[in-house]
């Protein structure tokens, strides 16, 4: 249920070698038994497998959010721009849809596709300052349309409730995370609330999955750690602390899909705070009795 507090069975270990800079995009491949990531300032393609082998691609552009495609080889992944298809094996890339020419100052950040396949992604001002922040739904042809104008520096998620009827969405820079009525076969939102204002010693709403009861899992940028939250009340069921401030995204993945991945940062952090902080910009995984769901496919 989703009320139940989840267990946690042991303490965050390091995945890899990599300290990203700014560690995002976390979506695990079922199909592959690997964790494809992104380190978004670096402009780089991550992929840890289970036998433990690592694998980097790199673009001459921000990459922040990565699905794969279900009925074709690769990925859809979000550039700078807008969203593209790109197949690691030969590394073609093809760019569709590039919705916000006339913001110049926006790039793309987080994203997920919901169950339909239709891929969903947020953009935010890259200076942090602007307003300008609004989240696209892309269709299977990777059409984009603007489906909430948010007026936010920085969109995080979204996720969905287990019955696809509420899609969550963060506003990172006010501390919140916003509800919005979502209509599952049409991906129609509709009416939003605020659903939970995090504490300022806890930092700001980052990347977020949900598991199969349901629960939703929040990363804290500048929070040092990660909640499980009852879908219904919003109240903390669970808390992970780790050892940098950082904290981006989650993700639930491994051979029992019980193993929750969290990516971190370095970007924003002192040179005093990086010496205190050595493992900032670490992938890092914690062993769960929660169960993920694996990560919907793009259509397209």
């Amino acid at each position: 249920m989703g009320d139940t507090p989840p267990r946690i069975f042991s303490a965050p270990r390091v995945v890899g070698d990599v300290r990203a800079t700014l560690g995002e995009g976390l979506c695990w491949s079922t199909r592959e038994k690997a964790l494809w990531w992104v380190d978004i300032l670096e402009h780089r393609l991550h992929r840890d497998s289970l036998a433990g082998a690592h694998e980097s691609w790199s673009f001459d552009e921000t990459i922040s959010a990565v699905a794969e495609r279900a009925t074709q080889p690769g990925l859809a992944v979000t550039l700078r721009r807008g969203l593209a298809l790109f197949d690691p094996a030969t590394h073609a890339l093809q760019r569709l849809d590039e919705p916000e020419r006339e913001r110049e100052g926006n790039r793309f950040n987080d994203g997920k596709c919901d169950a339909r396949g239709r891929f969903w992604g947020g953009t935010m001002d890259f200076a942090t300052t602007a307003g300008t922040g609004a989240l696209y739904c892309f269709d299977a042809a990777g059409h984009a349309t603007r489906a909430i104008d948010l007026g936010w520096i920085v969109t995080n998620g979204p996720a969905w409730t287990r019955d696809g009827r509420t899609m969550f969405v963060n506003d990172t820079v006010r501390r919140r995370v916003v509800a919005y009525a979502f209509d599952a076969a049409t991906g129609a939102v509709g009416a939003s609330r605020e659903w939970l204002v995090l504490d300022p010693a806890d930092g700001h709403p980052d990347g977020m999955t949900t598991d199969a009861a349901g629960r939703l899992w929040i990363a804290h940028w500048g929070g040092a750690c990660v909640t499980c939250h009852d879908p219904a009340t919003a109240a903390e069921l669970a808390r992970i602390e780790l050892p940098t401030a950082h904290i981006t995204n989650v993700a639930f993945g491994g051979p029992d899909m019980t193993t929750l991945f969290i990516s971190s940062a370095r970007h924003e952090l002192t040179e005093a705070q990086l010496a205190a902080q050595p493992l900032a910009g670490a992938l890092f995984a914690v062993e769960t009795d929660a169960m993920g769901v694996p990560a919907n496919l793009f259509a397209g």
